[in-house]
């Protein structure tokens, strides 16, 4: 099952400059809970937003038409549509970003785990693709408001694609 883990702001947002937006504890927790033991895909951009470089007790794969890009501790795949052929064995394969990965996967993808950050950022110039309503239903909707931790008040949502 290939699926897609997201943060997004209100106007969904996702970055700006290469970097998140927010930070959210639980969110990050929610994230490694997910993703660990599983297969993660990124495309280069979201690779070197990480502060420490491939994730660990993941399979980290990046998309980059750049065969010169060879990231330690990474399979490399110059297009999606290998990458998720190649591993089409396993349980579940994460897609972490960024805007143009997430807008290639949105077609393939069977589950959305997306956090919507209840807040608007104006310098935002990364964002999430159109999530169509008609193509999803939604099976989990958490709420959590803000805390000494959590600046913003969010909610965990995931959707599964309509048969």
């Amino acid at each position: 099952m290939l699926s897609i883990i997201v943060a997004i702001g209100e106007n969904s947002e996702i970055g700006a400059d290469n970097n998140l937006l927010w930070h959210l504890p639980n969110d990050l927790r929610r994230f490694k809970e997910l993703t660990t033991g599983h297969v993660i895909i990124m495309g280069r951009k979201t690779f070197e937003s990480l502060p420490k470089g491939a994730l660990p007790n993941r399979t980290n794969v990046v998309i980059s038409q750049n065969p010169d890009f060879k990231p330690d501790n990474c399979l490399m795949f110059s297009n999606l549509e290998d990458a998720i052929k190649h591993f089409e064995n396993e349980s579940e394969i994460f897609v972490i970003g960024g805007a143009s990965i997430y807008q290639q996967a949105l077609k393939f993808a069977e589950k959305l785990y997306v956090t919507k950050v209840r807040q608007t950022f104006e310098k935002a110039d990364t964002f999430f693709p159109e999530i169509n309503e008609n193509e999803w239903i939604k099976i989990e909707n958490e709420d959590h408001p803000k805390d000494d931790r959590h600046p913003y008040f969010y909610t965990f949502e995931t959707f599964i694609k309509k048969k």
